[in-house]
């Protein structure tokens, strides 16, 4: 694994409010995680989805922020990009966010598509969000 620094360390100037994206992405897991491990019915798949998508979006923003940068977009694909550049290459990652993106593709009217996810799907759907937060933990501290 290759990890890039983008500048030093005490260079790093981080974005105000990181720890707020922090406390609302392990929210939304957490909510997530109890939810599908309850199997709790008024959380559908499409729900659950949800909640660990946007938990991811608001772990990676966290980091990101910490260390002073931004994604370009919050699309799974750019906030993978801008993760990569400060953890490297994670092959894994870039399967599980493909495999996320392939649920929805919403960015345009006219190729707009949303697919429920299974019950097995969803399983992989929440253990890739506790996969980021995994990774991302020991530098949210």
């Amino acid at each position: 694994m290759q990890i890039l620094q983008i500048q030093p360390r005490e260079n790093i100037i981080s974005i105000d409010n990181w720890q707020e994206y922090r406390r609302d992405g392990e929210q939304f897991l957490s909510t997530a995680i109890g939810a599908f491990r309850k199997g709790n019915s008024r959380f559908t798949p499409e729900i659950l989805y949800n909640l660990v998508a946007m938990a991811i979006e608001k772990l990676i923003m966290a980091f990101l922020m910490k260390r002073g940068d931004l994604a370009e977009n919050h699309t799974m694909g750019d906030l993978l990009r801008a993760l990569e550049k400060h953890v490297g290459k994670h092959p894994e990652l870039t399967e599980h966010f493909a495999f996320l993106d392939s649920f929805q593709e919403i960015c345009e009217i006219e190729t707009y598509k949303v697919q429920v996810p299974t019950l097995e799907e969803t399983a992989a759907i929440v253990a890739i969000g506790e996969d980021v937060r995994r990774l991302l933990a020991p530098h949210l501290e």
